[in-house]
Parts: structure tokens; C-alpha cells; sequence
């Protein structure tokens, strides 16, 4: 007689599928406590705490209070890290499974430093009086004397005078020498006349922080200064993740909320991520802009923060070298390797503004030391840190960037990152970051340092594939016409797509690519596959040329706006905004009100900071423009 096969009941196989986690969670801990001032006992804000040989790290909140979570049961080493503190390690911590260690410190004031806080404080006092003038880049050497009271429209003792000379700024601009390009805005393009739409890919999001800022200083921003395509890359979507390959594709279509008897289709594009204990080793060179118009807490000091954060988020197989230019360029500090930190950090905190800006020669001592850095199969890249403006050697992107041109497609690459507001050229750090095959980021403040060199820092590094081109075939029997709504400066001829010497997008870790068309079908013809979507990218490491496609349906539109994700309505919303601020003949009928009534029901279904954000700016740039137009 065969014995009867025994069966687990539903409640055992629960518990033993449950049990790896179980397992898990008791094999993890958690670190949590709080940073002060020795000296003081004040709560230091923003310092890094990070666990080292773990990826595991936190920044303290506005109490200096941290929590690191998800930690492997042992025995670790925590490091503290804050701009103007010394270092403070705590060794033999010892993390638990399921239970929480706490780890409370008081940070000492770095002696030599402690003058260098004090003067800046001074600073940042002194900037609300600059408030009252409409020079907007000057550095310490040009503060008033106490009781000197400023005027709009004069001079300031000791100071820089406006860029274009005399005592106030042209055109009543709010802030001297921006420097925007104007790209036009794409039309509505006839089928019959061309059915392909071809662009490398962008994912940048400078123009959308350029524009915050602006909108938070009191001023609308400058058509020219607003691209469609980095407003709607701004925001992260829930792209699922490839199960495999480098990309997923996604597509979502709807009538359009804004656009005239038009559809509007959102193509995204979804980068594999790597994890940050498996990103590449790094050799990174810092090409710091040290020219006078540096000279201010929201430019030189904000460079200072936001390396000192990237410094203490790499890993010990890392190095960096620091080459700076004002006048002329010169190497601060030789590539050194990230275990001896503390000298990195010295070399940066010691930076001051002097002279000119010689962003060419400095460019080359930096590209110099990256080629002896060079080492095949890790990341090796610049990072450039400046307000863009150059007015010795060469000065122009189109001089600088056969260069940069030439060492991307041997590997290194160049990330630009932009500070300050006010004699500022946003087209050359567009230009050099593009070619550079880096990306290119505006910095106005700590929280988007913080976002871009910490929470986003191997997506920052480590590029999953370059040259990345898009190419849209719509089906000229289906589709009467179509709009590309941004990515006009990233625009491809048709007959380049399938060139591999033709310069692309790169995406890395993790990044996102949106894009938006507004589409017009022909009503008599219901077929279902309406167009075919091409992506074409190389391997970052091989140079390996590969192309995917996939059909764009009928299937892949809903029959009402109200209906579709709420990612879709964002990215909607966002693009719509960015159309009416650019003055797009395509938005001549849409008012800000439109807009904002949008986001407050994005806000319903997600209810986070950027959405509240967001809404701020609408309402601003609603207000700004309605007193624009009672003047």
C-alpha cells in the first residue's frame, strides 16, 4: 500500500514563502541619532552620514537628526561629514538584526575655517542688501561700507560694473549678461512632406531649475531661457525597469487637454539601474571657475557644498584632481585617491575668486590630467563648475568643442554644472555638456545639489549607453501631421539616424528620456498601428551599435484625457507650462489657470513637494505676467 503523499497546509506555505524575508529583516538593523555643534549644541543640518563599505548613508534633517536604515548585521565605521566641521569617525558600531543603535555626535568647527565661516555669514547678510541692486555677481571684495546704502540703476563701491559696461543693466533686464539662445519652436509637420521625426535624447532638466529661480527671485525668465523637453524630463515617472537590456519603452496617448482637435503621445524611456555598490571606479577631475564673478555664496560657496557632498559619497577605489581657472588655469591638486579624502576637501574649502576667466585654458590643463588619470573600463570624466561666462582665450562652445569632441569618443567625458544667476552663459554649459557626451545641470541651491551628487550620483557617473538617437515613423495614411513639442536644439536630420559618427544623447543609470508629440489623425482611416518607434545607442564600453523598435498602436491611446495616468497628465502639464512661458505660437490660447487647475488634480493622486513646487511656479508666472502686462 502506498503511503499518502503528505500536503502543506496554505498557512505553512505562507510562512515558508514569507521566510527569506523574515530571515532577512532579522539580518538588518538601523543607525539612527542626532549631529550638533560642539561648541553650541546647535543641530547641523545637512551633514552626510554614511556608513562606510556599505552604500548605506543619510543627510541629517533641519533638527540634525538622521536615520539609516536596511544595514547588514556587523560591525561598521561612521563617518560624519558637514561643510565647515572637521571629519568625526566613530569606529565599532555595532548594528544588530532588528534592532536600532543609536549614535549621537557633536562635531568640532575646523580651526582654520572658522574665520571662513565667519566672513561668509557676513556674506549671506550682505546678499539681502544686494537684493535691493541689480548687480547680481559680486564677490567679497566689492561689499559696502557699513550704513552704504545701495540704489537700483547705480554703482557699487569697489564692485564689478555691469558686463556691457556703464552703471545699469541693459534693456531692464532683471539680472546682467544671461546668456540664452533662442531655437524656435516646431511646427505641426505635414506627413506627406515628411512622416519620420529624428532627435538625439536629452535629459537634462537645466532650464526648468533656471527658471525656479528666476520665478523665485520676483522675475519671469527669458523666452529663450525655457526648452519644453527639460521641463518635462524634470520629473521622475513610474517607468517600470527593463527586465533586461539597457532600456523599456512605454507609450501612452490620450486627446490632448490643451492642444487644438489633436492627440497628445508620451514616448518614455526607462534606464536600467546599477546599483551604487556595483557603479564602475571613478577618475574624476574638478575644473573649478575661480574668476571674480564667482566671488558669492550661491556660486563659489555652493561649489564648495556641492563637492565636499560628491567627495563624501564616493568610494575608496575613486580619485579626483582639482585644476581651477581665473586668469590663467592651474592644478590644484594631483589625482589622489578618495582614502585620503581630508586632502580633497582641504584643497576645495581653500578655493578663492580672483581674476578673469580663462575657462579654455583651464579646460585644457583639466582635460590633460584626466588623459595620465585615463584607465579603460572605469568612468573617467570632468566635472566643470562654473558660471559658464569666459572672456579670455577662447571664449566661444564652437572653439571648445572640437576638443571636447575628440576625448569623448576616446572616453572621457564632461559633465558642466552650472551656478549662479546674473552673468551667466547658459549656452555655452548647454553645448559643452552636450558634446561632452556628459549631461549638463543647474545648481541654485543645496536640496539640488543634493539631488544631482547624492540621490542621483551614479546615474550622475556611470553612462549606460551614449549617442542615443530616437526616430519616429507615423504612418502617412493614419497620421495627417505632427508636433514634436521641444528637443529643437537636439534635432537630427532624418538621414543621420542610422550614421554612427553622428553625436547622440547618453543616458545613465537609472535616467529617464520623456517625450511628447501632438498628433493629427486622418478620421476616415481606423487602422491600428499608426507608427513605428526606432532607438539606436552604442555600448559605452565596446561602441557596439545596436537598434530597437517597436509599433506605436491604437491600443496604446485612451479615449479620454481624465483617464490616463497620472504621469501623463504631469508631463502634460509641465510641457503646457513651458509652452505658454516661451510665448509658443501653439499655446496662444492657453491661459496659466488651465494649467495650475491640472496640477491641483495631479496633486490629488500625488500629493509630494515637487507637485507643491510646481503649482508655486504656475502661480507665480500667472502673477508675474498679469503685472507685466498692467505696466
Amino acid at each position: 500500500m502506498i503511503a499518502k503523499l503528505w500536503k502543506p497546509s496554505a498557512l505553512i506555505l505562507a510562512v515558508l514563502a514569507l521566510l527569506p524575508l523574515i530571515l532577512a529583516a532579522g539580518n538588518t538593523g538601523q543607525i539612527r541619532g542626532t549631529v550638533t555643534d560642539k561648541q553650541t549644541g546647535d543641530p547641523i543640518v545637512g551633514a552626510v552620514v554614511k556608513v562606510l563599505g556599505t552604500a548605506n548613508s543619510a543627510v541629517t534633517d533641519r533638527n540634525g537628526n538622521y536615520l539609516i536604515t536596511d544595514i547588514p548585521a556587523g560591525k561598521y565605521v561612521l563617518r560624519f561629514a558637514s561643510f565647515g566641521y572637521q571629519v568625526a569617525e566613530l569606529s565599532d558600531v555595532h548594528v544588530a538584526g532588528g534592532m536600532t543603535t543609536e549614535q549621537n555626535v557633536r562635531m568640532e568647527s575646523t580651526p582654520d575655517l572658522s574665520r571662513l565661516v565667519e566672513d561668509r555669514e557676513e556674506e549671506k547678510k550682505a546678499d539681502a542688501l544686494y537684493d535691493l541692486a541689480p548687480l547680481m555677481f559680486l564677490d567679497k571684495s566689492a561689499r559696502c561700507a557699513p550704513g552704504q546704502v545701495v540704489l537700483e540703476g547705480s554703482g557699487l563701491p569697489g564692485g564689478y560694473p555691469p558686463a556691457h559696461g556703464g552703471t545699469a543693466i541693459v534693456n531692464g533686464e532683471p539680472f546682467d549678461a544671461m546668456f540664452f539662445k533662442q531655437y524656435g519652436t516646431n511646427p505641426f509637420v505635414d506627413t506627406e512632406d515628411d512622416s519620420l521625426s529624428t532627435f538625439a535624447i536629452d535629459v537634462d532638466d537645466a532650464s526648468y531649475i533656471m527658471t525656479r529661480s528666476y520665478l523665485e527671485r520676483g522675475y519671469l525668465p527669458p523666452d529663450e531661457a525655457v526648452r519644453t523637453e527639460e521641463f518635462i524630463n524634470h520629473f521622475r515617472y513610474n517607468y517600470p525597469s527593463p527586465e533586461r537590456g539597457p532600456f523599456s519603452i512605454h507609450f501612452e496617448g490620450a486627446p490632448s487637454r490643451f492642444g487644438q482637435n489633436c492627440r497628445l503621445l508620451k514616448i518614455g524611456i526607462k534606464g536600467s539601474i546599477i546599483a551604487p555598490e556595483k557603479r564602475k571606479d571613478a577618475n574624476l577631475v574638478f575644473v573649478i571657475d575661480v574668476s571674480g564673478s564667482m566671488g558669492r555664496e550661491d556660486r563659489l560657496g555652493l561649489v564648495r557644498k556641492s563637492l565636499r557632498m560628491l567627495v563624501d559619497n564616493l568610494n575608496e577605489n575613486d580619485r579626483a584632481g582639482i585644476v581651477v581657472y581665473g586668469s590663467h588655469g592651474k592644478v590644484v591638486l594631483e589625482p589622489t585617491s578618495i582614502e585620503h579624502r581630508h586632502n580633497i576637501l582641504s584643497a576645495i574649502e581653500w578655493l578663492q575668486p580672483e581674476g578673469s576667466t580663462n575657462a579654455d585654458e583651464g579646460l585644457r590643463l583639466g582635460y590633460d590630467m584626466a588623459e595620465k588619470m585615463y584607465e579603460p573600463g572605469k568612468i573617467n570624466r570632468i566635472i566643470l563648475c562654473s558660471d559658464g561666462v569666459a572672456n579670455v582665450g577662447l571664449t566661444s562652445a564652437e572653439d571648445l568643442l572640437e576638443r571636447i569632441k575628440r576625448y569623448a569618443e576616446r572616453g572621457i567625458t564632461l559633465t558642466t554644472v552650472g551656478f549662479g544667476m546674473g552673468n551667466y552663459n547658459d549656452i555655452l554649459m548647454e553645448k559643452l555638456g552636450n558634446k561632452g557626451n556628459g549631461f549638463y545641470a543647474y545648481v541654485d541651491d543645496f536640496a539640488e545639489a543634493k539631488r544631482i551628487f547624492m540621490e542621483n550620483l551614479t546615474g550622475t557617473l556611470q553612462v549606460i549607453a551614449r549617442d542615443v538617437k530616437i526616430q519616429v515613423e507615423f504612418d502617412p495614411q493614419i497620421v495627417r501631421s505632427y508636433r514634436l513639442l521641444g528637443y529643437e536644439n537636439r534635432d537630427v536630420d532624418d538621414d543621420k539616424f542610422r550614421d554612427d559618427k553622428e553625436d547622440g544623447g547618453e543616458i545613465g543609470s537609472g535616467h529617464q528620456v520623456t517625450a511628447l508629440y501632438e498628433i493629427k489623425f486622418f478620421k476616415e482611416n481606423k487602422a491600428d498601428r499608426i507608427g513605428t518607434m526606432y532607438i539606436r545607442y552604442k555600448d559605452p564600453d565596446n561602441s557596439e551599435v545596436t537598434e530597437l523598435s517597436r509599433d506605436i498602436t491604437r491600443g496604446d491611446f485612451r479615449n479620454k484625457f481624465e483617464n490616463c495616468s497620472v504621469d501623463f497628465k504631469l508631463a502634460a502639464a509641465s510641457a503646457e507650462l513651458a509652452e505658454i512661458l516661451r510665448k509658443s505660437y501653439w499655446a496662444k490660447g492657453s491661459q496659466f489657470s488651465d494649467v495650475y487647475d491640472l496640477a491641483k488634480d495631479i496633486f490629488r493622486e500625488n500629493d509630494s513637494q515637487e507637485i507643491v513646487e510646481f503649482m508655486n511656479m504656475i502661480s507665480k508666472a500667472d502673477k508675474f505676467t498679469g503685472e507685466r502686462a498692467e505696466n
